[in-house]
């Protein structure tokens, strides 16, 4: 055999070719699932960070709007306390942090906004006519209005008996696919309209939703039970209703409030007294019902920070105030009746009396929400 010619045995056959391309190829697989998997972890792990960031800021966020809120019923307590009564953020009071000197200590834009909600007339101590002049002014024919206004009586009043043809009677209820009962106690939300024979098809439109009457008469009367709605915040929509102000003295009325038109060099204005009003307004027209005092204020804390932004909305009473609907008897289907006391927690004892006593709170909180608006790229941030 010649020294230089290879055996046929040194010779590299197809075989180890093949065994080498199989083990890249192993290798690029394995190379791809483990890019895939690492992905995959950092994808997860960056998402679970962000959303602790996210809830670490929603925390601080809370934090400063519940301080701003302390503030500005310490601020309002304070004019409550001097003035006797609060009437209207003209007095003072419109912008309760600079009025206290806040400052965020995390460095976010806190803004207060308030909303009377007793401006509105109190559904609660609505009766008949009241409700009647309100869809009345609302260009509701006289005949649509009464059997409205029974509707939501016989839903709100126990024992009331309709006045007029067509309003549903009690047993009206209990012949529908699925039977219930009249509550007999004034609503506690809006969404009870649903429910309501005649009010159903006055502020639902044909597919279920909420028409313009039902928006109109959310933004016209309140839940809440207080003894006289506020002149210094009074709805259009109210005024035109309890007391017949025509356009013009709407508008008057609306102007001097926001110190616009020929009250413009004055700025707001605010009424101590309904003769007051009655001045403004001027023309033949009662200001009966009506009152000068805020019975009920909602409370509107904005706090931004790094793309984020949080709401609390605190809805409070001052003494003397506004109150929730309390529970009421309510008719069992056997036709007796139950007391909602019977059912109702144990007396405090002596020490959260006591507590009760010392804590001396001003005002009674009827409502509270709050909504966290957070950047969908947000950064981590540790800074307090």
């Amino acid at each position: 055999m010649h020294p230089l010619k290879p055996s046929a045995t040194s010779r590299p056959g197809r075989g180890s070719a093949h065994a080498r391309g199989s083990v890249v190829v192993v290798v690029l697989v394995a190379l791809m699932f483990a890019a895939t998997a690492l992905v995959v972890f950092i994808e997860k792990a960056g998402n679970d960070l962000l959303m602790e960031t996210r809830e670490a800021d929603a925390a601080r966020l809370r934090r400063e709007a519940q301080s701003a809120l302390e503030t500005t019923l310490a601020v309002l307590e304070e004019f409550r306390q001097v003035q006797g009564a609060l009437r209207s953020p003209a007095e003072g009071w419109g912008d309760p942090l600079e009025f206290a000197g806040y400052e965020s200590l995390s460095g976010a834009a806190v803004r207060v906004r308030f909303e009377d909600e007793s401006g509105k007339l109190s559904l609660p101590t609505m009766d008949g006519p009241a409700l009647v002049e309100l869809f009345k002014s609302w260009e509701v024919r006289e005949a649509d209005a009464e059997r409205l206004a029974d509707a939501l009586l016989g839903w709100m009043k126990p024992d009331y008996v309709p006045k007029t043809a067509g309003a549903p009677a009690p047993e009206d209820y209990d012949r529908g696919d699925t039977p219930y009962q009249p509550p007999g106690r004034p609503l506690r939300s809006f969404s009870e309209l649903a429910a309501i024979g005649v009010a159903n098809e006055f502020f639902y439109d044909a597919a279920g939703r909420p028409n313009a009457n039902w928006h109109r008469f959310r933004d016209t009367v309140s839940l809440y039970r207080y003894p006289a709605p506020n002149l210094n915040a009074a709805a259009p929509g109210a005024l035109a209703a309890l007391s017949r102000f025509d356009d013009g003295q709407q508008r008057r009325f609306a102007e001097y409030l926001r110190g616009s038109g020929p009250y413009a060099r004055r700025g707001p204005g605010f009424f101590r007294t309904a003769d007051e009003a009655l001045a403004v307004a001027g023309g033949q027209t009662s200001l009966a019902g009506w009152g000068v005092e805020v019975r009920a204020l909602r409370i509107r804390v904005f706090v931004e920070r790094g793309g984020s932004r949080y709401e609390l909305a605190a809805l409070v009473s001052p003494p003397n105030g506004a109150e929730p609907v309390r529970p009421v008897e309510i008719r069992k289907r056997d036709g007796k009746r139950t007391d909602g006391a019977a059912s109702a927690p144990p007396p405090p004892s002596a020490a959260s009396r006591e507590s009760r006593k010392t804590l001396n709170y001003p005002f009674t909180l009827l409502e509270m929400t709050e909504n966290v608006v957070l950047s969908a790229e947000h950064a981590p941030d540790t800074t307090l």
